[in-house]
């Protein structure tokens, strides 16, 4: 892995920093152009007729665990014997249910379903802007802090396997992977992570790159 220190250092206190910078409440924005990459604008008019008029609500957790010198991102890798994005990489959540009164009671429900993690050990911080997947679900990400001491419980329907990634380790652009898949006839460009035996990339990805915007104070 590389050494960060130079990048982590520029954020001594990241906690603050995120509360002040992630919006206090949902931002269902349109279309984030995080997905898109460096495509023209006519491209992007293309690529967005195959998102639907009114995709399925979502909410996942981003959840940080507190380490003290720095925060742990935890992520859940997806069952294999799951219908849709079987094996990937993602946060807690799904899509939001009648009984959740907002995108936050989903993200906190799913949590706890997915790896057992209890909204008692979470303090929500803020969230990122809407984030539209080319699968057809509007995502809110919720951004929270997990106090550490607790026992990760995954569903084994849902989650094959909980890690923990460094958050100094996203916000290092030596750890940024630029890619490019093709969509639709177009070359979609993107940014992936490799950590361990570990790629993250697609909506998971965007999410990561979002969030190192926000901790630079970028627009979204």
């Amino acid at each position: 892995m590389p050494d960060s220190a130079p990048v982590f250092a520029r954020f001594p206190d990241l906690k603050t920093t995120l509360r002040s910078r992630l919006l206090p409440s949902p931002c269902h924005a349109p279309v984030n152009d995080w997905r898109l990459g460096d495509v023209s604008e006519s491209r992007k008019r293309r690529l967005r007729q195959f998102s639907p008029e009114h995709p399925t609500p979502a909410a996942v957790l981003i959840p940080l665990v507190d380490r003290g010198d720095d925060l742990g991102v935890l992520l859940t890798v997806r069952s294999s014997e799951l219908k849709h994005h079987a094996g990937q990489i993602s946060f807690p959540g799904g899509r939001i249910e009648a009984i959740d009164c907002n995108p936050l009671s989903a993200a906190l429900r799913e949590t706890e379903e997915e790896i057992g993690l209890n909204a008692d050990r979470i303090e929500v911080a803020g969230y990122l802007p809407d984030h539209l997947v080319i699968t057809g679900y509007r995502v809110t990400p919720v951004v929270g802090f997990v106090h550490p001491g607790f026992t990760v419980v995954p569903d084994p329907t849902e989650v094959f396997e909980v890690f923990e990634m460094p958050l100094s380790f996203v916000l290092d652009e030596r750890n940024h992977i630029p890619a490019v898949r093709r969509f639709e006839g177009e070359d979609v460009h993107f940014i992936d992570f490799s950590f361990g035996r570990h790629t993250i990339w697609g909506a998971t990805a965007g999410m990561l790159m979002t969030l190192c915007r926000t901790l630079r104070g970028e627009p979204g």
